[in-house]
């Protein structure tokens, strides 16, 4: 299962700043404007494989193998796990029931110690490059910026590529794994 923020999390880039980018001056179009932010951060966390801003995130995960990895990043801290069973029963683990390894990346893995007859477990933790938005590299703020532009000239039906220059701003910070599937 992909990584589910339990909250949206804060904008990297506000309102005001996509609208003053924009050159919009009527609060007319801020839903819309609004929409174009979230998706330029979405797009941004894939490129850059990471959650931008620190938020609450759950997995459930099959435990078909001894150590489960966490397919968010940077993972900061895992808050509690829950086996569960074939039959729909579930089991709340205590800290000492399972095991966090977190590397110097944020990539993170969960074993449990003792899975029982359980088939999956549950996993809730924080992901997340900084705690707020100012804490947010400038330049990747500035390619959610060059983003949010594209997708406000494409609405029409432009078919063009995004700029290079949003790449080349994120590339920095960009994560990859070598196999896994992550």
């Amino acid at each position: 299962m992909m990584a589910q923020s339990l909250f949206p999390g804060d904008a990297p880039v506000s309102l005001n700043e996509a609208r003053s980018w924009l050159r919009l001056g009527a609060t007319i179009d801020d839903a819309v404007v609004a929409q174009m932010v979230r998706a330029a951060t979405n797009i941004c966390e894939a490129f850059v494989g990471q959650w931008l801003i620190v938020r609450a995130g759950e997995e459930i995960l099959s435990l078909q193998t001894r150590a489960v990895p966490l397919s968010a990043r940077p993972v900061i801290a895992v808050d509690g796990a829950a086996l569960l069973r074939a039959d729909g029963g579930e089991r709340e683990l205590g800290e000492g029931d399972y095991r966090t390894v977190i590397g110097r990346d944020g990539t993170a893995f969960v074993t449990v110690h003792d899975p029982g007859d359980a088939i999956r477990v549950r996993i809730a933790y924080r992901a997340g490059m900084a705690e707020g938005a100012n804490d947010i590299p400038e330049a990747i703020r500035q390619g959610i910026v060059r983003m949010t532009q594209h997708l406000h000239d494409a609405r029409d039906g432009a078919g063009e590529a995004p700029p290079a220059a949003i790449a080349a701003l994120w590339q920095p910070w960009r994560r990859l794994t070598l196999g896994g599937g992550r």
